[in-house]
């Protein structure tokens, strides 16, 4: 089968899991990110199938299209990335400005690359959209500019192909969520979490309960939300940085720690500032 998807134009797609199209309000787990493709010829199959956008299904529904896109290996392929609640904090709290759609659009980059590294002889994608489609469109043709790809809104519920990637990843998810191992040791057999949105109460009580006031949530929680980050502001330790010994120099005219350690006549007003220096960017001319 493998040379088959060499030989055969194959149509393919990529999307974010449905399940997450309201991430920013949601604290819990992972992102989910799918591909899914089969030969251009054997589209109709899909539509046979009676794939169909993910949240439009039950779970058992989604089970059950998993089981026939399973089933039609010789047919279909797929690959999903799941990127886990600390990459994806890491991503957004960095110093340089990344948010979701950058993570969605460099999954899906990245999910594209894959197939094609495996020998899929891709030849059209299509791919729900993650912001403006124009402008990720763009983006992604500059990428690759042998594929004809198309970006829409809604193409879960438009393209079968995109649909069964929305069940494989959304599959995915729901499996990654139930079998999650705590590394803090957390007894799941009565967790119950509820839905991850702010206004569950069975939500208000996991975070009030999981919460370490020194190390805050599990790593299950994403710190980066919003909501999370409220609560460990008002309910967890203060917490004391090495900045913070520049302010306190700045407020009572005393020198910091770090002082004592600096070269001789060093003036740290004259120091790249961190923005310039990670990007080795320099100085070419002064006015």
């Amino acid at each position: 089968m493998q040379a088959r998807w060499k030989q055969v134009d194959i149509v393919g797609c990529c999307l974010r899991s449905k399940a997450q199209s309201k991430v920013s309000r949601m604290f819990r787990g992972p992102l989910v990110y799918g591909i899914c493709y089969c030969p251009v010829e054997n589209n109709e199959l899909l539509k046979e199938m009676g794939l169909a956008d993910s949240k439009t299904l039950s779970e058992e529904q989604r089970e059950s299209m998993f089981e026939k896109i399973s089933e039609a290996r010789d047919t279909v392929g797929w690959i999903v990335e799941i990127i886990s609640p600390t990459v994806i904090c890491n991503k957004m709290l960095q110093r340089t400005k990344y948010n979701l759609n950058f993570l969605s659009h460099d999954s899906a980059i990245g999910l594209v690359q894959r197939a094609l590294d495996k020998g899929v002889n891709l030849k059209e994608v299509y791919v729900d959209t993650v912001g403006p489609p124009e402008t990720y469109q763009a983006k992604l043709q500059r990428i690759f500019p042998n594929l004809d790809i198309t970006v829409a809104k809604k193409a879960d519920a438009t393209y079968p192909i995109v649909s069964g990637a929305s069940i494989c990843a959304k599959i995915a998810r729901d499996k990654a969520v139930k079998c999650w191992e705590f590394a803090e040791g957390i007894d799941t057999e009565s967790l119950n979490y509820g839905s991850g949105y702010p206004g569950d109460p069975k939500t208000k009580a996991f975070l009030q309960t999981s919460m370490d006031k020194v190390f805050g949530f599990p790593q299950f929680v994403r710190f980066s939300w919003s909501t999370a980050s409220v609560i460990l502001e008002k309910e967890a330790m203060a917490v004391r940085w090495d900045d913070d010994d520049e302010d306190d120099k700045d407020k009572t005219g005393s020198a910091s720690i770090s002082s004592f350690f600096s070269k001789k006549n060093d003036n740290p007003k004259l120091h790249k500032h961190r923005f310039f220096s990670e990007r080795s960017l320099s100085q070419v001319t002064t006015l």
